[in-house]
């Protein structure tokens, strides 16, 4: 018992070791002593993590134990086995690729991490947005580096970021190899059996084991460098933009504490700091930052004639690489120059200002160019050589670099690494390869759009899944990327994948809703919906026919609506939250089940779950089935409200004697029979036209004029009250692309053109049009006169050609206005035929376009001319038979005569 008790204290010691390691070997080193004390192989990546966490029973490892089972109970994890048989090779260790590492293993891959350095010395400062602190505090940041992002701070080191998701993802299992570096991908083996070898990666050194393992997946974390072939690059220059970095010594003392961090200042901003900057010390900037973490950690643009002026370009070159060689920088200079801004950025309150030394051991000051950018064009590629597949990807630097002044490194990057492994998910799920690179790029189309404004604000909610983190979502075509062997198809057309849903836009916060008119709007998306009464966001929705009214208003396809049970509010509320869930990605924040347990629901928690459907639908058009459904309503209104007036004059003729009470009973008997024969006129009716309506406008999506193909909301372009595809909005003629307000659409074909066209087109349709209306009006000459017809058809044409004034002239003349006549009695059977057929084609079409109304309206009136003569029927009967008491009916036979336009009586 004893020893037990002595290899749990020493197992908590190296746990400790492990928990404060503070450099790269250290981490390792540390962490192969617990493992080797605990006999534990990390390699059976499967049950490792669950075995050290009954291995490890401490205070500190319980509190990590729970935030981390916390993270892996996410749905799309799948109790660690949505990606196992999955083998994945990460090339760097930099945060990106660790953070990709840990999503790949919590999905129950074997993930490999191989990183050329064995130290992580990077001391520049990273900022962090919001959703990337909430992350990295989910994955128990806080228990490795207590001082994580405490109060308002928002940045951390690189090197101890880098340390934090080393240790994070060694616990998940996954293997970090150091001092190794990746050569190229190895391809298969041609003519080999089904178990043979697969594709393998060449490294140095030759020998290392992880030389022995095919992988499925490959993904390139290893920065702008980027040692995986197939993906090409685009560059973004701009302005000569020169940044230098300059870390120095943070002594952790009490004068340094008090020293306030510069969070971002341009010279737009605050142009007296620049200035008094400029006129004190000669140095010009445009910005600068000043971030306090294990270093004094300096940013900063400074412009180059001020870097001439003090010595630290020595020669002016035009081309930048030249400008910026080390041989044109003179180091000393720079270390003065970085130094003194520091000095006057922090008014002079840094007690001392010795440099950080960096891995080669000089100090840490870096001067570089950010003035072009680098970011690859697509994110994945699939390559497939002798039956065997290779999903391959990109993240961090290597897909998309980032522009320092906005601090977007690494939070884009962590965003690239949940979408790389939604992918790897997907992909092991089944999904061809050209669905699994269509919503890849997809998704890499938002990435560079994305900010801390765009983004979803339920950080709770955030998953690998990219419906919750992403406003909107799109498929593209990216057959090219599905590299085979075979040739290239000319196009390709994939629908939007089912599950890849438009989510509610929570961009916008839900306190910016008011009660007051969530309500309101609530009140009037439900109004006639039977026993849906809604009151207020609380005890109104229990019932759950208020949500499912909600949603059948705008879907009505989605929910038969009268098949509900007022009773079986569980099962309403279920309904309704999981089709929320499916159809528009909106999430319950309690089951059905608890909302329906007779506690009034929390009202903060409704508004902010009402407020999702509020943003989804509002300014939606309602569907054409809903409308009929709102007439029929009203329809039958209106024979509940003729039922009423009859027995309210039943009931006023009843106070009149006991001897009229049988035909008080025959009168509203007729009334009954009138509502039951106008109910059962024609029951299929609503049900057949909101079948055929349904069939014309899908509720899934609307379809392009050009391609007659789906065209979704995020995709689409309108113009002319139509909708086409972005790559569908061409002109017809020379298939350029097209912006809205530069493009011309001819009505009559229905067909796109560029304003060049068009004229073209429209002068070349007026030239036609002039040449055909000659030749009728001269058709008549044609067939007389034949005598003095000329070979070109024109009994005037050598009269026409003879100067005026002559005696042909006059002849001419005298001439014209008989043959005019003549021409026109001839034409006129033919301008009549040509009319009439005209006016039967525009008939023709005009009713093959309006179908759909024109049946409606012959139902409608099949329906209310026999109403309207039954009505007047029980009128006059009522009228015949209620005596006295025929003035409580009188207005309504005034109201009838007037509308009707004949006497009743």
């Amino acid at each position: 018992m004893g020893e037990t008790e002595e290899e749990k204290d020493q197992a908590g010691k190296l746990f400790e070791n492990f928990i404060q390691a503070s450099t790269c070997k250290g981490t390792l080193q540390s962490f192969n002593l617990l493992c080797r004390l605990l006999d534990l192989d990390p390699q059976d990546h499967e049950t490792f993590y669950c075995s050290l966490k009954t291995r490890l029973t401490s205070w500190r490892a319980k509190a990590l134990w729970t935030k981390l089972d916390k993270r892996t109970c996410h749905k799309e994890y799948k109790k660690g086995q949505a990606c196992v048989g999955t083998k994945c090779l990460i090339i760097g260790g930099g945060p990106c690729g660790l953070r990709t590492a840990i999503e790949l293993a919590l999905l129950g891959a074997k993930v490999v991490v191989i990183e050329k350095r064995d130290t992580f010395s990077r001391n520049n400062v990273l900022h962090l947005w919001p959703y990337t602190i909430h992350d990295l505090k989910g994955l128990g940041a806080k228990k490795f580096y207590g001082k994580f992002c405490a109060g308002a701070i928002d940045h951390i080191s690189i090197r101890q970021l880098q340390l934090m998701l080393l240790k994070i993802a060694l616990l998940a299992a996954v293997e970090f190899h150091v001092n190794v570096e990746f050569v190229k991908l190895l391809e298969p083996p041609e003519n080999q059996e089904n178990d043979g070898l697969g594709w393998r990666a060449e490294i140095r050194p030759a020998d290392h084991p992880v030389a022995n393992i095919d992988f499925d997946v490959v993904v390139g974390a290893d920065g702008r460098r980027n040692t995986l072939e197939g993906f090409k690059r685009k560059e973004f220059r701009g302005k000569l933009a020169i940044a230098i970095t300059a870390n120095f010594v943070n002594g952790n003392t009490t004068a340094e504490a008090k020293v306030e961090e510069i969070s971002g200042v341009a010279f737009i901003f605050n142009q007296k700091f620049f200035l008094d900057l400029k006129e004190e010390t000669g140095i010009d900037l445009e910005n600068i930052v000043y971030y306090k973490d294990n270093t004094h950690y300096f940013v900063m643009t400074a412009k180059k004639q001020s870097l001439l002026d003090k010595g630290v370009i020595i020669h002016d070159y035009i081309d930048t690489e030249m400008l910026l060689s080390s041989t044109n920088v003179n180091q000393e200079a720079l270390l003065g120059y970085a130094r003194e801004a520091a000095d006057f950025g922090t008014n002079y309150q840094l007690p001392t200002l010795d440099f950080a030394i960096n891995a080669c051991g000089q100090p840490d000051v870096a001067m570089f160019d950010f003035t072009s950018m680098y970011a690859s064009e697509n994110a994945a590629l699939v390559r497939e050589r002798f039956g065997r597949q290779l999903l391959v990807a990109l993240v961090g630097d290597s897909l998309l670099e980032p522009f320092w002044p906005m601090g977007t490194g690494c939070a884009r990057g962590f965003l690239a690494a949940f979408d790389s492994a939604w992918m790897v998910k997907r992909w092991t799920e089944g999904m061809t390869p050209l669905e699994v690179l269509a919503e890849r790029e997809s998704l890499y189309r938002i990435l560079p759009q994305t900010t801390t404004e765009n983004i979803g604000k339920n950080f709770e909610q955030y998953t690998i899944d990219p419906g919750t983190r992403y406003p909107n979502l799109i498929s593209t075509c990216v057959r090219h990327l599905y590299i085979n062997g075979e040739l290239p198809v000319k196009s390709c057309s994939l629908e939007r994948n089912g599950t890849i849903r438009r989510p509610v836009n929570l961009a916008r916060r839900e306190s910016e809703i008011r009660p007051g008119r969530l309500l309101t709007w609530c009140q009037k998306q439900t109004e006639g919906y039977r026993n849906v009464n809604v009151t207020d966001l609380t005890t109104s929705w229990q019932s759950g026919l208020a949500l499912c009214a909600l949603i059948h208003r705008f879907r009505s396809h989605l929910i038969e609506f009268d098949s509900l049970n007022e009773e079986d509010s569980a099962n309403n509320l279920q309904l309704a939250c999981d089709l929320a869930e499916r159809e528009f990605g909106i999430r319950p924040f309690v089951t059905g089940k608890e909302m329906a347990a007779g506690q009034e629901p929390d009202k903060t928690g409704m508004v902010t779950y009402l407020s999702k459907f509020y943003e989804l639908f509002r300014g939606t058009p309602l569907p054409f089935t809903f409308m009929l459904n709102i007439f029929t309503f009203e329809r039958r209104k209106v024979c509940n409200y003729l039922e009423e007036a009859t027995n309210f004059s039943s009931q006023s003729a009843s106070c009149v004697g006991e001897e009229r009470g049988v035909k008080e009973n025959k009168v509203r008997s007729m009334a009954s029979q009138l509502l039951s024969k106008f109910e059962e006129s024609n029951p299929s009716f609503t049900l057949r036209r909101q079948g055929s309506l349904r069939r014309e406008f899908p509720g899934s999506g609307d379809k392009c004029h050009s391609c007659q193909k789906r065209v979704y909301v995020v995709e689409r372009i309108s113009a002319e009250g139509l909708y086409f595809h972005r790559e569908c909005f061409r002109c017809d003629t020379c298939g350029a692309a097209l912006r809205q307000g530069g493009h011309a659409f001819d009505s009559e074909q229905g067909k796109l053109y560029c304003k060049l066209h068009f004229t073209q087109r429209k002068n070349g349709m007026n030239h036609r049009r002039t040449f055909n209306s000659h030749l009728g009006q001269n058709g008549a000459g044609v067939q007389e006169g034949s005598e003095t017809q000329t070979p070109n058809g024109d009994p005037t044409e050598g009269l026409q050609g003879q100067s005026p004034g002559t005696f042909s002239s006059r002849l001419r003349k005298s001439l014209s206005w008989p043959l005019s006549v003549t021409r026109a009695v001839c034409d006129s059977p033919r301008l009549l035929s040509r009319w009439v057929h005209g006016t039967a084609q525009a008939v023709g079409l005009h009713f093959r376009a309006n179908v759909q109304d024109y049946v409606f309206l012959y139902e409608l009136l099949s329906l209310g001319v026999p109403l309207l003569f039954m009505l007047q029927e029980v009128l006059l009967q009522m009228y015949s038979e209620t005596g006295p008491v025929s003035q409580s009916i009188q207005p309504l036979l005034l109201w009838l005569e007037e509308h009707l336009g004949h006497r009743l009586m």
